[in-house]
């Protein structure tokens, strides 16, 4: 077990980025990772209903990304709305900061806004005189190695097909391979957590003990908790689901119902008390998603499986192909 860094690192071809999703959701190609054999399988998506035993219950995340990407009406500056922080009050990464210092004043779709608080992290608070309309003057935040804006496209690919509570600044990506179809023959529920920005943030410290987790808010249903507490296997597609029942039964002892929020961090030596199987996406390097992984599956066996996948031509990051572990 290691906790350097420096050991959650590869080297990835620019080419096996995916900028853009395929044509169909479910043509993804899906490595299957089986954890007490340290065997891998190479299948395809479709093939993901196979895999379930009687009794699981498959958990996914039906946060949706909001139009969050804004550009002030001169264009001088970007503005990613990041959550709410009161009436009319956001807080928002921006670019560039030097024009955003307390007390400087943006209008966004005609609305100004004033810088209240630089916080210690690079955000802003910023007051609006109004209600910013994000549907009319806001965009979907694509994930910054994609380095392009959004397109026509992406209003529906970079959605889940049961995206239905707005919140996100980032979309659940292991969901993104669902159609209505397979939804439809899989046992499953649903957690809400809103992604943050801070999903795409590497771990800069040497120690990966030493990483601040971003915090994120969660909710979960009575219905949902009950279907949990009766599974005899949780299977929890991506990351984010994984957080929000790991983080709950941590907390509250059992997967209960309610709202909150986490900056739970999982990476190995974590002892995992809810979840028996995962679903999800090809992850950055040295990334806090890479580390939970290898928690989950042992260090070597997922950089192997890695690798494997980088030899077999393997897309990766949010419009790339998946990883079941098992």
């Amino acid at each position: 077990m290691s906790l350097l860094t420096r050991d959650y690192d590869f080297t990835l071809p620019e080419g096996q980025i995916a900028r853009y999703p395929l044509p169909n959701r479910a043509d993804s190609r899906m490595l299957v990772l089986h954890r007490a054999e340290r065997r891998i399988e190479h299948r395809g998506f479709r093939d993901f209903p196979e895999f379930l035993r009687e009794g699981d219950l498959v958990v996914l995340n039906n946060t949706k990304v909001i139009p969050a990407r804004v550009f002030s009406d001169d264009g001088r500056v970007e503005l990613l709305f990041l959550e709410a922080a009161g009436e009319n009050t956001w807080k928002c990464m921006v670019k560039p900061g030097r024009r955003m210092r307390v007390g400087r004043t943006v209008t966004v779709g005609g609305v100004e806004g004033r810088v209240e608080a630089v916080l210690e992290t690079g955000e802003r608070l910023v007051a609006f005189a109004a209600p910013v309309e994000l549907e009319k003057v806001g965009r979907l935040p694509l994930p910054p190695y994609f380095e392009r804006q959004c397109e026509p496209g992406d209003e529906e690919r970079y959605q889940t097909v049961y995206a239905e509570a707005p919140g996100a600044v980032a979309a659940p990506t292991a969901g993104l391979h669902f159609t209505p179809e397979i939804l439809a023959r899989t046992p499953h529920a649903f957690v809400t957590l809103h992604v943050g920005a801070g999903t795409f943030k590497p771990v800069k410290e040497e120690c990966i003990t030493d990483h601040v987790m971003h915090r994120e808010r969660y909710f979960i249903s009575p219905e949902t908790a009950a279907a949990v507490a009766a599974a005899r296997r949780v299977v929890a597609v991506g990351t984010t689901s994984m957080r929000v029942l790991e983080a709950r039964a941590r907390d509250e002892g059992s997967v209960t119902p309610g709202a909150g929020s986490t900056d739970i961090f999982i990476y190995p030596g974590y002892e995992f008390r809810v979840v028996g199987a995962l679903l999800t996406n090809f992850h950055l390097p040295k990334s806090t998603l890479l580390m939970l992984v290898s928690a989950f599956a042992d260090r070597e066996l997922v950089l192997e499986a890695y690798a494997e996948a980088i030899r077999e031509g393997y897309r990766f990051y949010s419009y790339g192909d998946c990883m079941l572990v098992v």
